[in-house]
């Protein structure tokens, strides 16, 4: 992030008694303020299948956190789906399951895009604090995640 910042103009001298001054006296602050550029807009983060997963971490992220705020307990389809219409290849991703195997829900889900030898990897869930997103490698299996995944199959 990019702060900008203004610059005011100072007077490091101190001024003579009061009978010394036979210069004009200063102008006002308000006269000689210049307006401000205003910030320019930040540009919405955007898919770029052409470079690798970190430069797309913030799309990623941005398309995972929508899905959040519409519903704070999303099921892993849920997150596929957006992915999916945001441009990601559905073929590289992969999810693990909403439930466990004693049919309770999970306490997180993990879903993840596979982009060359690295993997954007979401998290989301009570057990996690929220979502958090990563960029890891790819794992020895050839895989994103650990374990058995769910299939995606819609």
């Amino acid at each position: 992030m990019i702060a900008g910042l203004g610059l005011v103009g100072c007077s490091a001298t101190s001024p003579g008694p009061t009978s010394a001054r036979t210069s004009a006296p200063s102008a006002t602050p308000s006269e000689n303020a210049t307006p401000s550029p205003s910030a320019a807009p930040v540009a919405a983060p955007v898919l770029r299948p052409e470079l690798d997963a970190a430069a797309n971490l913030d799309y990623f992220d941005a398309v995972a956190a929508a899905v959040v705020a519409a519903d704070s307990g999303a099921g892993g389809r849920a997150f596929i789906d957006a992915l999916a219409r945001g441009g990601f290849d559905k073929a590289q991703m992969s999810v693990t399951f909403d439930d466990t195997s004693a049919e309770l829900a999970a306490d997180s889900i993990q879903f993840a895009v596979r982009m060359g030898e690295e993997c954007l990897i979401g998290q989301n869930g009570p057990a996690t604090g929220g979502y958090h997103g990563a960029v890891l490698p790819v794992l020895g299996s050839g895989t994103c995640l650990v374990g058995v995944t769910r299939q995606i199959d819609w």
